[in-house]
């Protein structure tokens, strides 16, 4: 096992693009940390360079108490599973997991103790015999996830190994790879676009957008306490509801925001939790609220905080229903509004709730909603969250 740590690295391409900006960031010993962010954010160029299959521009790159920045692939001790498996077709499952032990030069006893044990961990045993293409999918990566693991290596490296998965298999192979990943106490860097897989498997959450961490903190922590915009409408899903809106100051002390065409006067444990509010009173600012922060207004919801909304769609879940309505906010695009680039958007405004099933939930009827503003999310205007 061993720890990494990137310590002001950057990745700058021969025509000026830089991929990746000044990261900083500590893997822990034995941690599971997952990358994710949207295409082209830079999360699997920061796990090509820890692989060492691309070049570091500036910084220093550390796998356990070495400097890794001149270190060939070779030479990290380092496995790593691909998106397209990378078998080799005219071996079968045991010469696929033989293969990396022979380059090592190991004994042809250690190879098939190794090779067993791996089999075994995997449910590979009765595979053993047959080639890539008499293989499923999930049967495929998982002969993948056991070639990286008779290497016994200091750190696995994962680069969206689900994505040609179907959805049940993915959930399948992601609870495998999470409980192997502490049956082996290995640090495990994965990479993947799925917020649902981030959330689910990684110890600590790291958050990348055009080449910048953005947040870095435990996938619950990520979800309460987002340090943006940006990390805020990424985790989760259905997405949060981000919108403008203006923060004011009531002759009474209270402090309220344009909630649409009403007034949401904010309870006091928002206020104790954002003790710089009143730094932005009179100020425009962002306000988020999650699809479950709203219910079907009751006997005794405030006139003046119900919200009348127009169903557009309703995806009928079973025992919920995400609704689609037209948004009574002006809404912004959270990937162009992390710390700086704010702004409405120029696509359609609709506002997501997640609601118990009922029979009045149905296209195109009019809903009363309230909202449960102990769980507003508040943001300056520059996006970052206030403190």
């Amino acid at each position: 096992m061993a720890s990494v740590t990137f310590q002001n690295v950057n990745k700058i391409y021969a025509n000026g693009f830089a991929a990746i900006k000044n990261l900083c960031l500590d893997i822990k010993d034995g941690e599971f940390l997952v990358f994710v962010g949207p295409s082209g954010c830079g999360k699997s160029t920061a796990l090509r360079m820890l692989a060492g299959l691309e070049d570091i521009s500036s910084g220093t790159l550390r796998i356990g108490d070495r400097i890794a920045n001149d270190r060939t692939p070779q030479q990290r001790n380092i496995a790593m599973v691909f998106q397209n498996y990378a078998l080799y077709p005219h071996m079968t499952v045991r010469q696929n997991l033989e293969f990396p032990l022979r380059m090592l030069g190991l004994s042809k006893g250690e190879i098939q103790n190794k090779v067993i044990a791996a089999a075994q961990q995997l449910g590979l045993e009765a595979l053993l015999d047959r080639k890539p293409k008499q293989l499923s999918g999930g049967q495929r990566q998982r002969v993948a996830m056991g070639r990286a693991i008779v290497r016994d290596p200091s750190v696995f490296l994962m680069d969206e190994p689900l994505s040609n998965l179907d959805a049940k298999m993915r959930t399948q192979i992601r609870t495998e790879i999470a409980e192997l990943q502490r049956r082996l106490g290995t640090t495990m860097v994965y990479v993947t676009h799925d917020q649902v897989e981030a959330m689910t498997m990684g110890d600590r959450v790291a958050v990348m957008l055009k080449g910048e961490l953005q947040q870095i903190a435990a996938p619950q922590d990520l979800y309460d306490r987002p340090a943006n915009v940006f990390v805020a409408g990424f985790m989760g899903s259905p997405a949060m509801n981000i919108f403008q809106t203006q923060l004011h100051q009531l002759e009474s002390g209270s402090f309220a925001i344009d909630f649409g065409p009403q007034t949401l006067t904010l309870d006091p444990a928002t206020v104790d939790r954002y003790q710089q509010l009143g730094r932005y009173r009179n100020q425009t600012i962002f306000a988020g609220l999650r699809p479950e922060a709203f219910y079907l207004a009751r006997a005794d919801t405030p006139a003046e905080e119900c919200l009348e909304i127009d169903i557009k769609t309703v995806e009928a879940l079973g025992h919920e229903a995400i609704v689609y309505a037209e948004s009574p906010f002006n809404t912004i695009q959270t990937e162009d509004s992390a710390l700086g680039a704010t702004g409405s958007s120029d696509k359609p405004s609709h506002l997501i709730v997640r609601l118990p099933s009922s029979p009045e939930i149905r296209n195109s009827s009019k809903l009363y909603l309230g909202a449960d503003k102990t769980k507003l999310h508040l943001f300056a205007a520059t996006g970052a969250a206030i403190e």
